[in-house]
């Protein structure tokens, strides 16, 4: 099999992937990616795009239940388990056709199969067991992601206990469900599904919920949840399981007691996993830890030439973050003077249920451990006119800064359309403005946006409408 030569080999099709494919073929390079299954990865096809597709259903669900606070009649409101989700497979096809076309209008030349390396700047593809390339490339870059870790003697069998993919097409709806983990994914398959009916019950090992959200933003979350009707456990730990027919018999432990919940389903999001295996890594410079590719602030691993980007390379796990490298990573292996390193500290990270949660930056807790003096201002949205005219008045903003300097530390919000506005801050920050850029900025009105306004004059004893 005659060897194949090209500027830059991309190793997955994912959000990282494909676009670190396109930047590289805009800057000129000969450049292949490898994908084995899906073009768009698991963000468009199995995660961001078709649950987002989800949760709009369950949304409207609930809208319709509510119709009579904004002076309609009460309406009988109904759904089909199988058009919802064929809507949001029908979602995922269309934004992966348009991967795929991206990528031919660059000539990008596209492998379908798996790659491993096979020897210095060398990558073998294969199809089933079957050689169907070989290709060599001075930079070759791997972004084959993660998939759900699954828990011992309580994995995922795709009838009674799912992960994130199951949960994305069932068959039919389940009466009640347990969920383990209480992170974005959880918390948003938690949020869908108690709107459209089924009883929920959230696990969760530490003391709160969506822990790497500030504790206030955490607390008004379990607040909203439980008075929608869901039930948390936090200081919880799933002990067991037990199947039925067509129900689960889940052993939970918390507080020194334990008790049985026999629930329909059980959905696990308990973390992710680095798609290591089967890359040819070994005998090569790259590291390995707790399943992710250890890499420096350029994407580099310990192999010359090789690179890792996205979920493989850890956490933050978002598709905003892998693109982001991605692009990097090209710039840099084309020598581009104006690249520069990713500060993960600006990266935003976005839960899509209802309400909304959105946040960048440190927490007023971790800003406190870093050794700030902080200040910190907060303003609810009952407050806010926009969020009285929508019906929308359950959400607050955060923001903390630093007492003497006025950098913008962090900002965390929770309320309708946050992960709309949390661009504002992101921007914020990257431009390293203080309160005084942000009390200067002339917020719209009436937006929901100007409840990030006043949270920044709430901080510094300015605030107008509180």
């Amino acid at each position: 099999m005659p060897e194949q030569h090209f500027d830059l080999i991309v190793v997955g099709g994912g959000p990282g992937g494909y676009v670190a494919a396109i930047r590289a073929a805009q800057l000129g390079m000969k450049t292949a990616l490898v994908e084995r299954e899906h073009l768009g990865g698991i963000c468009l096809n199995w995660g961001c795009i078709p649950t987002k597709a989800l949760l709009r259903t369950s949304e409207i669900n609930h809208l319709l239940h509510h119709v009579q606070d904004f002076g309609f009649s009460p309406v009988s409101a109904t759904f089909d388990i199988a058009a919802v989700v064929k809507r949001s497979r029908g979602v995922a096809k269309q934004l992966s056709a348009g991967v795929t076309h991206l990528l031919r209008k660059n000539k990008v030349t596209v492998f379908d199969g798996t790659g491993k390396l096979a020897g210095k700047q060398t990558l073998a593809v294969a199809k089933d067991g079957k050689p169907v390339a070989t290709l060599k490339s001075p930079n070759i870059i791997l972004a084959t992601g993660a998939r759900a870790r699954q828990l011992p003697g309580i994995e995922a069998d795709g009838k009674l206990i799912w992960t994130y993919k199951e949960a994305m097409v069932p068959t039919a709806m389940p009466k009640s469900l347990l969920v383990m983990g209480s992170g974005a994914i959880g918390i948003e398959f938690a949020s869908f599904y108690l709107n459209l009916g089924v009883k929920v019950t959230v696990v969760e090992v530490l003391p709160r919920i969506l822990p790497v959200e500030d504790e206030e933003i955490s607390a008004f979350a379990q607040k909203a949840f439980v008075k929608q009707g869901m039930t948390i456990l936090t200081g919880a730990a799933v002990k067991g399981v037990k199947k039925g027919a067509d129900n689960v018999t889940v052993t939970v432990e918390a507080g020194g007691e334990t008790r049985d919940i026999v629930v329909d389903r059980v959905i696990s999001a308990v973390g992710i996993v680095g798609n290591v295996e089967n890359l040819g890594l070994e005998g090569t410079g790259v590291k390995v830890d707790r399943t992710h590719v250890v890499i420096d602030a350029w994407c580099r691993t310990g192999e010359p030439g090789v690179y890792a980007i996205g979920d493989l390379a850890g956490p933050p796990w978002l598709a905003h973050k892998a693109s982001h490298e991605g692009v990097l990573c090209v710039e840099k292996i084309a020598g581009l003077k104006d690249a520069h390193p990713m500060d993960a500290s600006n990266i935003p990270g976005c839960t899509y249920c209802r309400p909304q949660i959105a946040s960048v930056g440190l927490t007023e807790a971790k800003a406190k451990e870093a050794g700030h003096t902080v200040k910190v201002g907060r303003f609810p949205f009952i407050g806010n006119g926009k969020a009285i005219a929508m019906g929308e008045t359950e959400g607050m903003v955060k923001t903390v800064f630093d007492a003497k300097t006025g950098e913008l530390l962090g900002a965390h919000m929770i309320g309708a359309e946050v992960t709309e506005m949390i661009q504002g801050y992101v921007i914020a920050r990257t431009l390293e403005a203080t309160e005084a850029e942000l009390m200067h900025t002339v917020f719209p009105h009436p937006t929901i946006s100007e409840t990030m306004h006043e949270s920044v004059l709430d901080a510094f004893g300015k605030v107008i409408h509180m």
